[in-house]
């Protein structure tokens, strides 16, 4: 491997008296990247745990030729710190190929490749142990560290040893779990009936084109792919699939360059300013940034169903937007009926089909489990969920001298860029800023073009220019 540092070696096992400045509980790309950018930061003691064997991001969508919706200059580093060991472009140039990649002019990298990336990172870099369960956490006073208990789990899952490790901080990347909605959860339980999420996609594709009709639920990203990809594998003329969402039409992703400015810092920041109501009615109404569909595979997806029409006749493909599951059932040993209701005619049917795809999104993990002993402790807002702070640490009560930094669990704080890779990065340096309690990581004092709100103590009209204060303080905020 070419680094530009030497590699450093594993920390012993810590003590109370000698503890880790940091612990990450899982190990998906938020952790990775935060674990990848404290390796270059002298003297910070760290460890990162994770319940599986080994790296893997999201296995079950990694279908022939899809990619990623981010430049590659999103990877786990580069945009905190570009002459980091663990970027993409050092990746390729460790596996000796730069020079292909130049030439293939791709600015977005295929999801196998950053999965391939991620896993190169995480079998090389120090710090990190894999399946260990982390079993509790707890804050001891008279210490003031935090104490986390684990197991060491086998090749089958079994626990083969228990231990504990303190740390002053923690950090969670707990990742998010397939969201099954409920009328459709005692199908995706039953044993034997084809009706799953697609994040299990690819492990039951087989199965899936060997059924005479197949029904995908859901039209963000996922739900595009899956459909194309089913499209382009079933016989012309017998193609036997259905396309259902709620939402009112098969939309494109929001992909401007301003209005993609609402992934930067600035407007992170802008969103955790704003009051919980306001932020709880504003999420809903940029669903186009996160759950609309790539340009290219809408047109991908018309120009399969229109390559179909050539011989004359219309694909057996029915697509319906503005239409949601009410309740389903089995009939028979081999046909789930769908009882669909459109949203707007506010009309119903039925939908029989023989497999279900359910492309319908991923929920936040819970903490509460983990963090059970410091429930006490824990402030929440006013829908009971964890108050998040500007520096992505749960606000806990001021006798917890500790940190608790979460990743990709503080959307309703910190708005539609938090399970966005193209943050992570700037998160990461955000979090070890604070652990370290210095700028160990520089960060930019302005990264959009767009202000977002306005600052009524410092704005007013200056030679035809609103004033705008905020660039002097933003590295105060972060």
């Amino acid at each position: 491997m070419s680094t530009t540092r030497p590699p450093q070696p594993a920390p012993p096992a810590p003590t109370a008296d000698e503890p880790y400045d940091l612990a990450g509980i899982g190990i998906g790309p938020f952790n990775l990247s935060l674990a990848a950018l404290a390796y270059g930061v002298p003297g910070l003691r760290t460890a990162f745990y994770e319940q599986r064997p080994a790296f893997r991001w999201h296995p079950g969508l990694l279908i022939e030729g899809s990619t990623l919706q981010v430049p590659f200059l999103a990877d786990l580093v580069t945009l905190a710190d570009p002459t980091s060991p663990w970027t993409f472009l050092n990746y390729l140039h460790d596996q000796d190929r730069l020079f292909p990649f130049y030439f293939a002019e791709r600015f977005h990298v295929r999801r196998a490749e950053y999965d391939a990336y991620c896993r190169w990172v995480s079998e090389h870099l120090p710090g990190l142990s894999f399946s260990h369960h982390i079993d509790s956490v707890r804050w001891n006073p008279d210490r003031e560290l935090f104490e986390v208990d684990f197991a060491q789990l086998d090749a089958n899952a079994e626990a083969v040893a228990l231990g504990r490790v303190y740390a002053r901080h923690l950090a969670l990347g707990l990742g998010t779990e397939p969201h099954v909605p409920e009328p459709l959860r005692p199908l995706a339980d039953a044993h034997g009936v084809p009706v799953l999420h697609s994040a299990h996609y690819l492990d039951h594709r087989a199965e899936l084109l060997a059924a005479d009709h197949i029904t995908v639920v859901g039209s963000g990203q996922s739900g595009a792919e899956v459909f194309l990809d089913l499209l382009r594998r079933r016989p012309a003329g017998r193609e036997g699939l259905h396309w259902l969402t709620r939402t009112a039409a098969f939309a494109p992703m929001e992909y401007s360059k301003l209005g993609l400015e609402q992934f930067t810092p600035d407007h992170t920041r802008y969103f955790h300013g704003l009051d919980e109501p306001t932020r709880d009615a504003l999420l809903p109404r940029q669903w186009q940034l996160y759950k609309g569909i790539d340009q290219e595979t809408i047109g991908a997806i018309h120009d399969e169903l229109y390559d179909r029409t050539l011989d004359g006749g219309w694909p057996d493909a029915v697509l319906t937007p503005g239409v949601r599951v009410r309740t389903a059932g089995r009939v028979g040993t081999s046909t789930i009926e769908l009882h669909v209701e459109h949203e707007y005619q506010h009309t119903r049917s039925r939908l029989s089909t023989h497999a279900v795809v359910l492309a319908t999104g991923y929920r936040e993990r819970a903490t509460d489990t983990l963090l059970a002993d410091l429930e006490p402790q824990l402030r929440r807002d006013g829908s009971g969920r964890p108050l998040v702070d500007e520096k992505q640490r749960l606000v806990l009560d001021p006798a917890i001298t500790g940190s608790v930094y979460v990743q990709n669990a503080e959307r309703h704080t910190h708005g539609v860029g938090a399970p966005d890779l193209g943050l992570a990065a700037w998160r990461g340096a955000v979090i070890l800023n604070s652990v370290t309690g210095r700028m160990a990581f520089p960060l930019p004092r302005r990264t959009a073009f767009t202000t977002f709100g306005l600052d009524p103590t410092t704005c007013g009209h200056r030679g035809g220019k609103l004033s705008d204060q905020r660039d002097r303080h933003s590295v105060a905020r972060t």
